[in-house]
């Protein structure tokens, strides 16, 4: 990798009345090519600047942390030996957490009016020496203390001050220059002084308060509003690598509003006319989790060559181990390679976390690394392709909890490493702006090339950390190894469920989800044709006022007659009943209430989420709260209970709900109103019948004749 790397840049310019002929040299040096450095590149070829470059190994010291960097004054004083142009103006700056906000016009107009021939970014903090504080000159406004992150002079000028550079390459860079700057003749010989309001450089470290993003006519700058200033180059020294990261993804126009993402098709990978790259999806499952089938059955709907991928799954909660057996008995043989680690293993989530990246590390075909955890519910099919695309180092698709502003990545870190919001997290989270977002941390879902692993990432306990959750361990390990993560929302991916208050104590657990995760719900349960009621005029009338029509799948009645089943304390079929007020039952069937699994409070936001709204739009006038005293689930068989007499409900109206199937589970069955001598004796399964309880509908069950039938029965406004 260039250790020096250039920028070349000629242009006439005015000088008080003449044309006068500049040439700009940008030196930066840059030991690897890193995510910050691409950047830094692409800002600098934004504005047209042209790259040019030479290699040396880096070894001057961890500077980001403690004083050093002296190999940059070492290897500019070499340069400019070798640099025989005495007209240029030569601008040397940082590059790894740098980036420009405007062109070299702009750069050497305020150059010029700076009327000095060396000219310094300039800092709030003085760095490193504090004793060195009150030999610093004042200045009228702005800034006293010189940083050596960036500055910029004529040649012959930047020459004499680093002649005399005789120092180590892990010496301070900033000390050199700040005793020069210091010294009264020194100061006025090179004739060197700081961009105090921070007209050509802004630092950001002790400045963040003052420099704000100010969009205008689809461009993007930093503006400092303390002294009411537009800087050139843009610094994210010290500790402020995430700011810049920020700012990173606006300036200079990567994003606006009047363009949206203008870099969001750069560099893309094509998969079209090329092998698929090797995948190693891990999964993890932690904790009691809802709709784990369905999640499963999402994976094999993914669009990838499954002789492509490789499964890594890591399952800590033995309530899932029937679900994970399952899928591997089934569908394991599909894949490349599968590897899975029970809760018998007894490894803890980092260490599991950290074994499934060391695989794909020591495995040389392993491309890229794709974390799912088993929370994640993802829609797009073409989830994993789209990622690949986008040619990042790591990149996660953007996940939000349903009706909730939580997602699967940060805007921001504390300065403890904790969730901050940044300003635009909202609106990035809501679609309001749309693109790839250079983000501090991703989780439960995210793509990792899987090179970084053999490079900036070959400690093997890149999770495991003793005041980290494995996450934020992971992701502040990558903020240390100045690799960039990314989130897109560029596509609709999916959400995330919500792990709270998950019951696993019933036969199917995710009947109960109706709260906490009520779009997952609605997709397993209710029919697929319910949104097309009212749209699409599919309410029968098979009798007068009764109505007919889809609400649940079949999983939904499958689900509930298996859970009844499961229970098992099917009711004796007697007039006593001590399970109803007064404990005598008039018209009695053989049935579970819904009281009795503890389900009521879920059957009557059914009611009310899909009930009362046909209720409301099917009896006008007439508004429902979906009360009931009874609901349960009635079992007839012709060897137990085939039928039900004449009778009426106790209800303003009832909902009578087919759980199985005509024909395949039973013969016979059905409805029969008297007094409009009409029968429905093909119940669908699923479907919803809704009639008048008490006075007009006298009606009747019809002998079900073969196999066992099931019913769901709500008796509403009682």
């Amino acid at each position: 990798m260039d250790t020096f790397v250039s920028f070349s840049v000629d242009l006439m310019m005015c000088s008080g009345d003449a044309l006068v002929h500049f040439k700009l040299l940008v030196l930066t040096v840059a030991t690897q090519e890193t995510d910050g450095f691409r950047r830094f590149l692409k800002s600098a070829r934004n504005f047209n600047y042209t790259v040019l470059g030479r290699g040396q190994k880096w070894s001057g010291g961890d500077y980001m942390s403690a004083p050093g960097g002296g190999q940059k004054v070492r290897l500019l004083k070499e340069a400019l030996q070798e640099t025989k142009s005495e007209d240029q103006v030569l601008l040397f700056t940082d590059s790894y957490d740098a980036v420009f906000a405007s062109g070299p016009k702009e750069l050497l107009r305020k150059f010029q009016q700076a009327k000095h021939k060396v000219v310094f970014s300039s800092e709030r903090l003085i760095w490193p020496d504090r004793h060195l504080e009150d030999k610093h000159p004042h200045v009228r406004e702005g800034n006293r203390f010189l940083g050596s992150g960036g500055f910029m002079g004529y040649l012959s000028n930047i020459r004499e001050m680093v002649s005399n550079w005789t120092g180590e390459d892990a010496d301070s860079d900033q000390l050199f220059f700040t005793k020069i700057y210091v010294d009264p003749d020194k100061r006025k010989s090179i004739n060197m002084t700081v961009d105090s309001r921070c007209r050509l450089f802004q630092n950001l470290h002790g400045a963040l308060d003052d420099v704000v993003l100010k969009f205008e006519d689809g461009r993007v700058r930093a503006r400092n509003v303390l002294y009411d200033t537009l800087p050139v180059l843009i610094h994210g020294n010290g500790p402020t690598k995430l700011q810049i990261n920020y700012m990173g993804n606006y300036i200079p126009k990567s994003w606006t509003f009047e363009t949206g993402c203008t870099v969001c098709q750069d560099d893309l990978r094509s998969l079209a006319d090329s092998e698929y790259p090797l995948v190693s999806i891990g999964i993890f499952i932690q904790q009691p989790t809802p709709f784990v089938s369905v999640f499963f059955e999402r994976l094999l709907k993914l669009e990838y060559p499954k002789d492509r991928l490789k499964l890594f799954i890591y399952n800590q909660e033995p309530h899932h181990e029937p679900q994970v057996s399952s899928f591997l008995r089934d569908h394991g043989g599909l894949y490349q390679d599968v590897r899975s680690i029970t809760p018998k293993e007894d490894m803890d989530s980092a260490a599991a976390r950290d074994l499934a990246l060391d695989i794909c590390r020591k495995d040389a075909d392993c491309d890229y690394f794709f974390n799912l955890d088993i929370e994640v519910v993802l829609k797009n099919e073409k989830t994993l392709k789209i990622l690949i695309e986008q040619n990042l180092p790591v990149v996660a698709p953007m996940i939000t909890r349903a009706g909730r502003l939580w997602s699967n990545f940060w805007g921001a870190v504390s300065a403890e490493g904790y969730y901050a919001r940044s300003e635009d997290y909202v609106d990035i989270v809501q679609g309001r702006r749309v693109g790839v977002w250079n983000v501090p941390y991703v989780s439960n879902v995210y793509l990792l090339k899987a090179h970084l692993l053999r490079s900036q990432l070959k400690d093997s306990a890149v999770f495991t950390s003793h005041s980290l959750d494995p996450d934020m361990a992971f992701c502040h390990s990558l903020r240390s190894a100045g690799v960039f993560m990314f989130v897109t929302n560029m596509q609709t991916f999916g959400r995330i469920l919500s792990t709270e208050n998950y019951q696993s104590t019933h036969l199917h657990n995710d009947l109960w989800q109706i709260f906490e995760n009520p779009v997952d719900w609605e997709e397993r349960y209710i029919h697929q044709n319910y949104s097309r009621i009212m749209r699409d005029k599919l309410i029968e009338t098979p009798c007068p006022d009764v109505y007919w029509f889809p609400v649940f799948s079949d999983v939904a009645c499958n689900h509930l007659v298996e859970e009844m089943e499961h229970f098992g304390k099917w009711s004796g079929g007697g007039n006593t009943d001590t399970r109803i007020q007064g404990g005598y039952e008039n018209v009695p069937t053989i049935d579970i209430h819904m009281n009795q699994i503890n389900f009521e409070k879920e059957w009557q936001k059914f009611l009310v989420e899909y009930v009362a709204p046909i209720t409301e739009k099917m009896y006008p006038g007439y508004y429902t709260k979906a009360h009931f005293e009874l609901a349960f689930v009635v079992r007839y068989r012709p060897d137990e209970q085939p039928s039900l007499r004449p009778h009426h409900d106790a209800s303003t109206f009832t909902i009578n709900i087919a759980l199985n199937q005509l024909g395949q589970d039973y013969q016979g069955g059905g409805c029969r109103f008297l007094r409009y001598d009409c029968s429905i004796q093909a119940p669908r399964k699923g479907w919803a019948l809704m009639h008048p309880g008490r006075l007009t509908h006298y009606h009747e069950g019809l002998p079900t004749t073969a196999g066992t039938r099931y019913i769901a029965v709500s008796f509403v406004d009682p």
